[in-house]
C-alpha cells in the first residue's frame, strides 16, 4: 500500500503543472481586454467577451468533457486538451496578424474548450490521488498555488509589453505571451505522452453507464455546488478584471488613467495574493476542512467588498505590488483599489473548497459530476458581463455589487447548503 502511494507522485506532479497550464492561458484574456479596448475601441461590455468566449466554451465543453474522461480516461483526454489549446492560442495569434476582433474571439472559444477538458481532468484527480476529505481539499489547493503563480505572470508580463502606449497597444504587442503559451503547451504533450496517469473509474461500458438510477444531479448539495462554482468563478474573474479596467479607463469613462505597467503590477498581485493564500490554504487544508475555510474567506470577501464600495476613490496608499521583474515595488493607488486586491486572499481557497465540498461522498459519480462542474465554469465568463453592464450604466465600483451577491451565496453554502442530505444514494 506505501508503495502504490509513492507511484502517485509523478501522475500528481503533473496535473499540478497542467492546473498552472490552466491559468496562463485564461489570464491572457484580462490584459486583452485592454488591448482590443484600444485596438478596434471597444466598450467595457464588449472588453469582456475575452473572457466570456473562454468560459462560454465551459457551457458547450463540460459535460461532454466528462463523459471523455470517462470513456477514453484522464491521460488521453488531457493529450487532447493541449493539443486544442495550442490551436486556440494559435487562433489568437492568428488574429493578431489579421487585425480581427472576431477571429480572436473564436481563438478564445477554442482555448476555453482546452481549459474546460484539462478542468474536467485535474480537479478529480488530485482530489481521487490525495483520498478525498481534507487531503483532497489539500492536493488541489497545492494545484490552485501553481495555479496562481502563472496567473500573477500573466497580467505583469503582458502589462510590461504594452507599457505605458495603451491608446496604440494592439494584439501583436502581447505576442511574446502567446508564444510562451504555445511553448508550454508543447512541452506538456511531450512530457505527459511519457508519464503513467492512473485511471482510478474509468466507464467499462454503456450498458454498466444504463444501470445507473442515479446521477451526481440527484445530490442537493453537489446542485447547490454547481451553482456555488458558476459564482466562484464570476468573483474571481471579475474582481480582477475590472480592478484592471477601472484603473486604465479614462477619466471620461469613470477611469483612473493609470498606465497598463502600474496597472498589471496591481492585477499581478491580486494573483500574487492567491498564490500566498493558496499555499496557506494546502499547509493547513489536511487539518482545517473545506467547510470552515469557505465560511472564513465569504464572510472576508463581503466585507472588503462592501469597503471598497464605500471607502472615497480620494483616499490613496501607497502598497507593494509584484512587478515585470519579479521583483516587489510600490505603487499609489486608491484604498477601494487595494481592498479589491486583498480578495485575492479570499478567492485562493474557494475553488477546492467548494470542489472537494460538491463531491464528497459522491463515489462512482464524480467523473460526471467534474464534467457537470466545468459548465458550470462559464460563470466566469457571465458575470463579468452583467459587471460590465453595470459598469456601463453606472460606475466600475458600484458593479462590485454584483460580486457581492455572489459571496453571500457562497457564504450560506458553506454554511448550510454544503450538506449531503442524500447518504441513502448508493455509490459504489
Amino acid at each position: 500500500m506505501t508503495q502504490e502511494k509513492k507511484n502517485y507522485t509523478l501522475p500528481i506532479i503533473m496535473m499540478i503543472m497542467l492546473f498552472g497550464m490552466i491559468s496562463f492561458v485564461t489570464g491572457l484574456q484580462n490584459p486583452m481586454g485592454i488591448i482590443v479596448k484600444s485596438q478596434f475601441g471597444a466598450s467595457n461590455l464588449m472588453a469582456t467577451l475575452g473572457y466570456a468566449a473562454n468560459f462560454i466554451a465551459y457551457a458547450f465543453m463540460g459535460i461532454p468533457a466528462g463523459f471523455l474522461l470517462q470513456r477514453i480516461g484522464y491521460k488521453k483526454t488531457a493529450l487532447a486538451a493541449i493539443i486544442v489549446g495550442f490551436v486556440g492560442v494559435g487562433i489568437q495569434y492568428f488574429s493578431g496578424i489579421a487585425e480581427s476582433f472576431a477571429i480572436y474571439l473564436i481563438g478564445a472559444f477554442v482555448a476555453g474548450f482546452s481549459m474546460c477538458m484539462l478542468n474536467t481532468v485535474v480537479n478529480p484527480m488530485l482530489n481521487t490521488l490525495g483520498g478525498g476529505g481534507n487531503k483532497g481539499n489539500q492536493l488541489i489547493q497545492i494545484g490552485g498555488s501553481f495555479n496562481s503563480l502563472n496567473a500573477t505572470i500573466v497580467p505583469v508580463l503582458v502589462g510590461y509589453l504594452i507599457g505605458s502606449n495603451v491608446s496604440t497597444a494592439t494584439i501583436q504587442d502581447a505576442n511574446p505571451a502567446l508564444f510562451l503559451a504555445l511553448g508550454i503547451f508543447a512541452l506538456a504533450f511531450i512530457v505527459l505522452f511519457f508519464v503513467n496517469i492512473p485511471e482510478p473509474r474509468q466507464t467499462v461500458s454503456e450498458k454498466t453507464a444504463e444501470k445507473n438510477e442515479h446521477s451526481a444531479l440527484s445530490f442537493r448539495h453537489f446542485k447547490l455546488g454547481a451553482i456555488a462554482i458558476f459564482l466562484y468563478v464570476g468573483i474571481e474573474v471579475g474582481i480582477q478584471m475590472f480592478i484592471n479596467l477601472f484603473m486604465t479607463g479614462s477619466a471620461t469613462e469613470g477611469g483612473l488613467g493609470i498606465d497598463t505597467t502600474t496597472a498589471g503590477s496591481v492585477v499581478g498581485t491580486y494573483w500574487f495574493l492567491m498564490l500566498v493564500g493558496r499555499l496557506v490554504g494546502a499547509s493547513i487544508g489536511a487539518k482545517v476542512s473545506s467547510k470552515a475555510m469557505l465560511v472564513f474567506v465569504s464572510a472576508l470577501g463581503i466585507i472588503l467588498t462592501l469597503a471598497a464600495m464605500f471607502t472615497p476613490i480620494s483616499s490613496t496608499i501607497k502598497m507593494p505590488v509584484f512587478q515585470s521583474d519579479i521583483s516587489f515595488g510600490m505603487a499609489e493607488i486608491p484604498v477601494s483599489i487595494m481592498l479589491l486586491v486583498l480578495c485575492g486572499l479570499c478567492t485562493s481557497v474557494m475553488w477546492g473548497g467548494i470542489f472537494n465540498l460538491a463531491v464528497e461522498g459522491l463515489g462512482k459519480y464524480t467523473e460526471a459530476a467534474s464534467g457537470i462542474f466545468m459548465v458550470m465554469v462559464c460563470g466566469g465568463g457571465l458575470l463579468p458581463l452583467l459587471q460590465g453592464v453595470v459598469a456601463d450604466v453606472s460606475s466600475y465600483l458600484a458593479s462590485y455589487w454584483v460580486i457581492f451577491g455572489a459571496l453571500v451565496y457562497l457564504l450560506y453554502y458553506a454554511i448550510a447548503g454544503s450538506k449531503n442530505v442524500n447518504k441513502n444514494i448508493p455509490v459504489e
